[in-house]
């Protein structure tokens, strides 16, 4: 089952991802994040605000993101400018990591799509993909169907989605618009960084106990 929610324990033994928390700040509020994870990961995707990190102060507004890498530092958000929506993400993932940031996904007419044909009804233009690590994504906004492992699931905000290394997965068809982050851990294997299909670069080899 590669849907679960945030919490301790609620993710997969696998996942290098052990936790996330989805915070929403309006203008005049704080919020102090207890350390969570070995290394931790803090992404901004809507709004403005200041985090303070030991004794370092940054500004983060849409995309803006900042790794804690360095035992006993924390985040701290100390003054919101515009409402926000902030995703903490912790766990053990390795040093060579993929991406991370924000996607979104819409229906469309359109019928460009770079992962090639698919057995299911599409009505995005996102593309049916693998990677060399495991990712996962975490819905802020909208509802859809996510495909992984050859399974369809209903996932709204609050959602991660988890897909272990080499397992095709798609975002075939949304509800209502989707805004979500995604996060590729520890490159293994080939250690090819991005999306990767397989009318180019070879069919996918799951690492089947990730599920």
């Amino acid at each position: 089952m590669p849907v679960f929610r945030s919490g301790k324990g609620q993710a997969p033994a696998w996942c290098e991802l052990e936790q996330f928390d989805i915070v929403r700040l309006q203008p005049g509020q704080t919020h102090s994040f207890t350390r969570e994870g070995r290394k931790e990961k803090l992404i901004a995707a809507k709004g403005k605000c200041k985090v303070r990190i030991g004794r370092e102060e940054k500004m983060l507004e849409h995309g803006t993101i900042v790794d804690l890498t360095e035992p006993g530092l924390n985040f701290e958000v100390t003054e919101v400018a515009e409402p926000v929506i902030l995703t903490r993400m912790a766990g053990h993932w390795g040093d060579q990591v993929g991406g991370s940031g924000l996607f979104s996904v819409v229906n469309t007419d359109k019928t460009d799509n770079p992962g090639g044909p698919v057995s299911y009804e599409k009505t995005t233009t996102f593309d049916a993909h693998y990677h060399d690590c495991d990712e996962y994504w975490i819905l802020l906004e909208g509802r859809g169907e996510a495909v992984s492992e050859g399974k369809h699931y209903q996932v709204g905000p609050g959602d991660c989605v988890a897909t272990g290394r080499g397992f095709l997965h798609d975002f075939p068809k949304v509800e209502e618009p989707v805004l979500a982050v995604y996060f590729e851990t520890t490159i293994e294997g080939e250690k090819r960084l991005g999306h990767l299909w397989p009318h180019t670069h070879g069919t996918p080899r799951p690492v089947a106990e990730r599920v």
